[in-house]
């Protein structure tokens, strides 16, 4: 849908901002409200507290007492959630010590004022800092920073106009995201269905004397994963210094490279062939299943299908290669099933940090069809995966896309670039979209 614009422009004043409506101002936000920060910290959070207690992320906790009781935006001044988490609230409240508080509006609405600050402040910022990411944030760069000001009954239309076209817009993203998480339950269903009950319907099952992986076809075996593979890790290695890599040479996987559907042979770092040389038992063919082995990427698994260039893996990275009885990407699809979660909660037990020990891999029991099942397994994995992979991306796209329409949308409507005042009818009202 394409937008009017305004009858007639001026010049803003401010690079950035081009022309505006000429009928609109354009002030620095310290003239607009007043600026304030918190008083509580973190640890003063209570899970049943009364009041909402705003703090550097888009969680909103609790706590037991107030310093507030208005309206006001509130964002981050410091840490990841920096010109990123904005809250709009009117109520009583309490905020963290590094929160700005924005309260006291002076010609201007508090939800205009939320819509503008939330979609331009980061960019603006960023473009004249030069930088990629802010770490806080300061006075005097929130104060001076310049906000167009139409006349108050045309900021309500325009922020009754947003929260309509906002909630429309939410509701298609949030329908894309149910789609995605369908799509990834069917994907583990499908997965977890094959690799321990085949692709026969009809075949005579067995017990398999594995409490959580319950029945198998008759004709599968049940063995070890240390009898049908060779499992090994780097050992006793000292790792490498940053100064060591080299811009071309041995590819040299990192747990990263592996999280993908994919791996990653793109974004790697590479080592010299002095450093390759060193582990011969880690360079990798094509068939090895990578599986990570350590903290909170442990489980994450994949399989070589093609090698570029000779590579080889960091420690956190187990290789195992599948002998001449099994399927290198049988036994991945097998850990991308359920398989993998629940080998990992039993080995893992009560340890402090997650990590599995070659030991560990070699007791895994498999389920073992015979190879050519394996593989028509694989084969039909491999085609039935891609579908829904392939849904999958185009609704991540479809929900990018709708998130740059909304982005967009806000942005030329607080700026003034299209006019919106005869279209507020068909907009949810603001208190029915808070």
């Amino acid at each position: 849908m394409s937008f009017p614009r305004y009858p007639s422009y001026k010049d803003s004043g401010v690079e950035w901002l081009g022309e505006v409506p000429e009928h609109w101002n354009v002030t620095r936000l310290r003239f607009l409200c007043q600026i304030e920060t918190g008083d509580a910290d973190t640890v003063d959070a209570v899970e049943d507290g009364e009041y909402p207690f705003f703090v550097r992320s888009s969680t909103v906790e609790r706590i037991g007492r107030f310093t507030h009781d208005c309206e006001a935006v509130l964002t981050a001044g410091d840490g990841v959630g920096v010109g990123k988490v904005f809250h709009h609230f009117e109520g009583k409240f309490c905020a963290h010590q590094r929160v700005y508080i924005f309260r006291d509006f002076r010609d201007i609405k508090g939800r205009f004022f939320y819509n503008y600050i939330k979609e331009l402040f980061l960019r603006v910022v960023l473009e004249g800092t030069a930088k990629s990411t802010v770490d806080s944030l300061r006075r005097p760069m929130i104060a001076d920073f310049q906000i167009t000001v139409p006349p108050l009954s045309e900021q309500q239309q325009i922020a009754a106009f947003l929260d309509g076209e906002t909630a429309k817009i939410d509701a298609l993203i949030a329908e894309q995201q149910q789609l995605i998480e369908l799509l990834k339950e069917k994907r583990q269903a499908v997965i977890s269905h094959v690799v321990t009950k085949g692709l026969n319907p009809d075949a005579p099952m067995k017990d398999s004397g594995i409490a959580w992986l319950g029945e198998v076809p008759e004709h599968w075996e049940i063995s070890r994963l240390g009898y049908e593979s060779w499992v090994r890790a780097r050992l006793g290695w000292k790792g490498l210094k940053a100064e060591e890599y080299v811009d071309d040479g041995f590819v040299f996987l990192a747990t990263p490279n592996i999280k993908g559907l994919s791996i990653d042979f793109e974004n790697v770092n590479f080592i010299n062939e002095h450093r390759y040389d060193e582990s011969p038992e880690i360079k990798l063919r094509v068939g090895d299943v990578l599986l990570a082995k350590d903290g909170s990427t442990l489980g994450t698994v994949n399989v070589v299908r093609s090698l570029p260039r000779p590579t080889t893996v960091n420690s956190s990275i187990a290789v195992i290669t599948p002998n001449l009885s099994l399927s290198g990407i049988f036994l991945f699809y097998l850990f991308q099933g359920f398989y993998m979660e629940n080998t990992i909660q039993r080995i893992k037990g009560g340890m402090g940090v997650p990590h599995l020990f070659q030991a560990d891999l070699n007791k895994f029991y498999i389920p073992l069809p015979p190879f050519k099942e394996q593989q028509s397994i694989a084969t039909f994995l491999d085609n039935e995966t891609t579908k829904l992979d392939t849904l999958t991306a185009e609704a991540k796209r479809g929900i990018e896309l709708l998130q740059e329409r909304r982005t967009a949308l806000i942005s030329a409507a607080v700026t003034g670039k299209i006019d919106v005042r005869g279209l507020v009818s068909t907009a949810i009202p603001e208190e029915a979209a808070a």
